[in-house]
């Protein structure tokens, strides 16, 4: 099992896939969401949208995870993941965030992919607060990791120093 935590711009980063922080719809949005689809081109939105919806505007609900081509991006896929919007922590956020990271690593390995990168899902518009987020990303990617895919090579993305330091922090407590 690898985890990395690196501080860089994730829409750079040579790996077979990364995780878009998006919204439902899938169609770009804000932050890691908007940024993805600049840096990929118009082809990405077009992908998005021949997604098919699963109730209206909807192409992807809270918590699941999917995947398209990474078009001019560095990585070969896009892994799509809606985050929960933090409400306190009693609106099962937790378990909404964990399936996040869960079912993204799960779509990685079905398409046979070796390496994954991520960003601090739901930690920016969406508001959780990054040390709550990052144990559950531990948790979620530690438990995922060691029963099915030792072998993927996982990478934390993170924007600023800061951020990389904080989740460092929680991943080397436990």
């Amino acid at each position: 099992m690898s985890i990395s935590l690196l501080t860089a711009d994730l829409t750079h980063l040579a790996v077979d896939a990364i995780v878009n922080a998006a919204n439902r719809s899938l169609l770009g949005g804000g932050g890691v969401d908007g940024a993805i689809h600049r840096a990929a081109g118009p082809q990405l939105l077009e992908a998005c949208r021949a997604l098919p919806e699963v109730a209206p505007g909807v192409r992807c609900p809270t918590g699941e995870a999917r995947i398209t081509p990474g078009f001019d991006l560095a990585s070969a896929h896009v892994i799509h993941t809606v985050g929960p919007v933090w409400q306190g922590g009693d609106h099962d956020e937790p378990q909404l965030l964990a399936a996040c990271y869960r079912r993204s690593l799960r779509l990685a390995r079905a398409h046979g992919l070796r390496s994954i990168a991520f960003p601090a899902i739901s930690c920016g518009a969406y508001g959780y607060p990054p040390e709550l987020a990052a144990e559950v990303a531990r948790t979620s990617l530690r438990n995922t990791l060691s029963e099915a895919m030792p072998a993927l090579e996982v990478r934390l993305c993170f924007l600023n120093e800061a951020m990389t330091a904080l989740w460092q922090r929680v991943f080397n407590a436990a």
